[in-house]
C-alpha cells in the first residue's frame, strides 16, 4: 500500500475487529492476527488488488477467474469423465504438457491421428498462473482442435487425452469448480458429445 497514513487507519480497524474477538488487549497486532486466525490486512488488500489488475488490467494474463452463476452451464448438459488405461490401440489420442519454473509457465499439447502428428500447440502463460491452470488450458485447446477436424462418419469418434496430471483429471470430475477454464472445458466437452464424440482420459506416468 503506497501511502502510509493509509495503511495505519487499515491497520487500526483490523486491530479493533482482533481485539474484540480475541479478547486481549496486551499484545502485538501480529499476535492479534494468529489468535484470530485472520491474515493482516495489508496483505489481504495488495492481494486483492494484484488479483484484480491480473484479472481485469491485461487481456494478455491468463487468470482461472470465477465464472458469475449466470453463465453456469444448465445441470442436464453435465460433462461425463471416463477414464482408460488402454489408451494404444485409439484411432485419436493427445498428449499434453504443462510446466512452472523460474521462467515462466508454459503447456503444449500435441494431437495424433493414427500415429500420425496432426496438431501442435504451445502455450506461453502468465506466472501466476499454476501448473494445474496450464495443464486445463491444454486440454480445452486440444478438444477445440479436435472439434473442427473433419472425421468421416463410419470412423470411430473418440479421442483420448493423455496427461501425467492426476490433480487435473480430478478437478475436471469436481462439479463445484466454475473457474472460466472448468466452464470453457465444459462447453466445448458438451459441444463434442452432442456430435457423438467420446472422450476419454489416461494418466501416464510423468517424464524425468
Amino acid at each position: 500500500m503506497k501511502y502510509k497514513h493509509i495503511r495505519l487507519k487499515y491497520i487500526r480497524v483490523q486491530s479493533l475487529m482482533n481485539v474484540r474477538m480475541a479478547k486481549a488487549f496486551r499484545t502485538s497486532r501480529e499476535a492479534l492476527c494468529i489468535l484470530t486466525g485472520l491474515a493482516p490486512i495489508i496483505l489481504k488488500t495488495e492481494q486483492t488488488v494484484k488479483k484484480y489488475i491480473a484479472i481485469k488490467g491485461s487481456q494478455t494474463h491468463l487468470f482461472d477467474s470465477e465464472v458469475e452463476l449466470k453463465n453456469w452451464p444448465h445441470l442436464a448438459d453435465d460433462v461425463n469423465i471416463t477414464e482408460t488405461k488402454e489408451y494404444n490401440e485409439q484411432k485419436i489420442q493427445a498428449y499434453r504438457d504443462g510446466s512452472k519454473n523460474v521462467h515462466g509457465v508454459g503447456s503444449g499439447v500435441a494431437i495424433f491421428v493414427d500415429k500420425a502428428l496432426v496438431a501442435q500447440l504451445n502455450f506461453k502463460l502468465y506466472s501466476r498462473c499454476s501448473n494445474n491452470r496450464a495443464v486445463l488450458l491444454t486440454i480445452v485447446k486440444a478438444l477445440e482442435v479436435i472439434e473442427l477436424k473433419d472425421i468421416s462418419e463410419n470412423s470411430p469418434r473418440t479421442v483420448t487425452l493423455l496427461t501425467d496430471s492426476s490433480n487435473a483429471i480430478n478437478s475436471l470430475k469436481n462439479v463445484n469448480k466454475h473457474g472460466y477454464l472448468m466452464e470453457e472445458f465444459r462447453k466445448t466437452a458438451t459441444i463434442l458429445e452432442r456430435l457423438n464424440w467420446t472422450k476419454l482420459f489416461s494418466w501416464v506416468k510423468a517424464h524425468i
